[in-house]
């Protein structure tokens, strides 16, 4: 089923909605938010991330693929609470904005060229900036029912913090900061943060 089909009914989800705060929290404890940030949250989904994010820092911008989630995304929105929804795939049409942080929550595995995505992201992000990245610790492929858009089962740290390094990030940091309980297994949750210094 399409994220677009989902959407509706994505936030009723409780180990979603909990894992989240989970990832948001680890994030607020390992970075100092400020209200001066601009932070582009990446798959940004319905907000569950963002708008935990949001009264932490000036603005949250939410980029996602799918039309859906987008749609739900706005419905949320408030006066007091908001994102900016940008529907758009910033692979093929990058963004022209930096941001003081790009954070991401579960996204990862669906994104097909790592390299691509971090050359990008790191364009996106501004001098001093940081990575916040919340996805599954290697797995066997049986974390989804269905595996349709998946693209990695999960990151060996080395591996994937090699790719980071290579697009120009710094003090590449990973955490395991939750573990997800499913009847047949538990899957672990990793935060990779990292920074961007140019001298």
């Amino acid at each position: 089923m399409s994220f677009d089909a989902r959407a509706k009914e994505w936030d009723k989800k409780d180990m979603r909605v909990q894992g989240a705060k989970i990832i948001a929290d680890a994030i607020m404890q390992q970075i100092p938010l400020h209200k001066k940030m601009e932070l582009l949250d990446f798959g940004v989904g319905t907000g569950l991330l963002g708008f935990t994010l949001a009264p932490h820092v000036k603005q949250v911008y939410g980029v996602d693929t799918s039309a859906g989630m987008i749609k739900t995304l706005e419905e949320k929105n408030t006066k007091d609470l908001f994102i900016k929804p940008i529907h758009q795939d910033i692979i093929a049409q990058p963004l022209e904005q930096s941001f003081d942080g790009v954070v991401s929550s579960m996204t990862l595995h669906h994104i097909e060229d790592l390299e691509k995505f971090f050359t990008q992201i790191y364009k996106n992000t501004k001098n001093g900036g940081f990575l916040a990245i919340a996805d599954l610790t290697k797995e066997d492929g049986t974390f989804h029912s269905d595996n349709t858009g998946v693209y990695h089962f999960g990151f060996e740290k080395e591996s994937l913090g090699d790719i980071v390094k290579r697009c120009g990030f710094k003090d590449i940091r990973f955490d395991i900061i939750n573990t997800i309980t499913k009847p047949h297994k538990n899957f672990d949750i990793f935060l990779l943060t990292a920074s961007k210094k140019e001298d």
